[in-house]
């Protein structure tokens, strides 16, 4: 599945043209495509459906999408701004349907309109499509506040049953309607995820053929709801030879994963060695064990202080462990060879979850990245990027193709610049500092970003504020090092490693909700994960 920039789709859309692939049949596909989801997504036993259209192929996809749930039942009306409908086929189609229409600036559109807006169950924004990014304004600013404004004040309306029967099922209730996007919401430049003020912020957004960039960039992700994505029938060739960015699928990953065979031992999964924990974060390298465990790894041995080896070992009691010297319970730099001893029977070697920040454990990192040809295949996070941003050119001292898994604060230092900056242009820092650097990045958020130093570049499809928890970056870096024991290469297992941990954070969500999970649960959901992809 590609993630493309809005020239790049006109191109395949116009390939997709000259193969054969009409452009009437492209908009009846993705009419047809939107209306399928919507039926799969939502009850539809009382639906009243408004769809909102606009001048250009996101209005005419909308008029398709209206005749399509008309076919399906539902009552459904096209609300059409500043569209002209002489000549228009999917206008003239809707002669023979049940749908209602309305157009703007006629006497009876503002009452029919308001009529709507307050007893719709779904809205279909369908007015601006990708390729604007010029402010709204004027007639359109007022329609989409209008709708913004209905709409929040229906969701706000409580009822007496609401008060004394919060868990009643949600069809019960009028929470107001949901709002389902075609292509990107009406506001969302689909280049650069910026978001225009009056946008209408998306439960549903259904996006054609492929992601748009401004879905996963910042801040679009706030405003696109849960992303699906249509098919409209344009085949792979089609897309320009520069379309290099992939989101990553369950498909894709599932082949990723490495072999069970069934003749296996221990020593077939590999073992991994990680370097964490500390008096202040024991928490860390419990968490990173008991994923790496969970992720596959026949052998987990977990280098931490002596301090807190004890905790450690009670709370995971299937690894090994390779007690630390240590100073006031960080890491001391007379540890390095016992490390350096343990790394020659490692398949990889995790450092950085829990470790602290100070001048013992900054010697000892120094240190033990001075060994390179001992050691294994790296994994650095947490506080070993945040040692090594300290120096200058940092990256010199690291083997090639290791795995950095920062968060953007962490980015941020890394480059010498501000979070702001490395958020306001994600996938291009990504795909320039792990060129620059000869590393996999793996950038995390909202859509996490893997790139390598070829330029290969994959997007997680997960955006879940359950994984927004203290804990959640070492269960994540200890999957991967999990992974990367059992023998993937450092680009697989930084993808299928993040989309394990999504996938976790999906199954967590859905069973005890994004503000009560912690990053325990995470690690509880690791195997439902595994199970999904491996069943898939």
């Amino acid at each position: 599945m590609y993630i493309v920039t809005t020239q790049q789709m006109q191109a395949a859309e116009k390939a997709a043209d000259a193969s054969g692939l009409s452009y009437d049949q492209m908009m009846e596909n993705a009419g047809r495509s939107i209306a399928r989801c919507i039926e799969r997504s939502f009850d539809l036993e009382v639906a009243r459906v408004l769809v909102l259209v606009g001048p250009g192929n996101n209005g005419g996809d909308g008029l398709v999408i209206a005749r399509y749930l008309d076919q399906a039942g539902l009552t459904v009306a096209v609300y059409v701004w500043k569209r002209n409908t002489d000549n228009d086929l999917n206008w003239g189609r809707l002669d023979s349907t049940g749908v209602e229409r309305i157009i703007a600036d006629t006497p009876s559109a503002p009452v029919a309109l308001a009529q709507w807006l307050a007893e719709s169950t779904i809205i279909v924004d369908a007015l601006l499509g990708t390729g604007v990014s010029r402010p709204i304004e004027g007639g359109l600013a007022d329609l989409l506040d209008q709708t913004k404004a209905t709409v929040s004040m229906r969701r706000g309306n409580v009822n007496i049953s609401e008060l004394t029967e919060p868990a009643r099922p949600a069809s019960e209730h009028d929470n107001g309607p949901v709002l389902v996007a075609v292509d990107v919401p009406s506001g969302l430049n689909s280049d650069t995820g910026s978001v225009d003020p009056h946008t209408l912020t998306a439960d549903l957004t259904v996006t054609l053929a492929a992601v748009k960039r401004g879905h996963i960039l910042p801040p679009g992700p706030d405003v696109i709801g849960r992303l699906v994505v249509g098919d409209i029938e344009i085949t792979p060739d089609c897309y320009p030879s520069d379309v290099t960015l992939e989101m990553a699928t369950a498909a894709k990953v599932t082949r990723m994963l490495p072999s069970r065979p069934v003749n296996a031992n221990k020593g077939t999964f590999g073992t991994a060695l990680i370097v964490a924990g500390s008096i202040d974060y024991t928490g860390a390298a419990i968490l990173c064990g008991q994923a790496a465990l969970r992720a596959g790894t026949g052998l987990v041995t977990l280098a931490v202080p002596k301090i807190i080896h004890p905790i450690a070992a009670a709370a995971v009691r299937e690894a090994t462990y390779c007690p630390l010297a240590h100073n006031d319970g960080f890491v001391a730099p007379t540890s390095v060879p016992a490390v350096q001893k343990k790394s020659s029977k490692a398949n990889a070697l995790l450092i950085g979850p829990g470790l602290g920040h100070n001048d013992s454990t900054a010697i000892f990192l120094t240190d033990l990245l001075a060994l390179p040809d001992s050691l294994p295949p790296l994994i650095l996070d947490a506080d070993a990027l945040n040692i090594l941003a300290q120096e200058r050119e940092w990256w010199r001292q690291l083997p090639p193709d290791g795995v950095l898994t920062p968060h953007p604060g962490e980015m941020a230092r890394l480059m010498g610049v501000t979070t702001q900056e490395v958020q306001a242009d994600r996938l291009t820092i990504a795909v320039e500092m792990a060129a620059k650097w000869q590393q996999i990045v793996l950038l995390k958020g909202a859509y996490t970003i893997v790139a390598a130093p070829h330029g290969r570049t994959m997007v997680l499809p997960f955006a879940n504020p359950a994984l927004a928890k203290a804990g959640s970056g070492d269960v994540l870096a200890g999957t991967i090092v999990s992974l990367r024991a059992q023998g993937l290469p450092p680009f697989e297992a930084a993808v299928a490693g993040a989309y394990l941990h999504g996938l976790a954070g999906e199954c967590v969500r859905k069973t005890i909700g994004a503000t009560s999970a912690s990053s325990g649960d995470l690690v509880a959901c690791l195997p439902e994960a595994t199970r999904q992809l491996t069943h898939h």
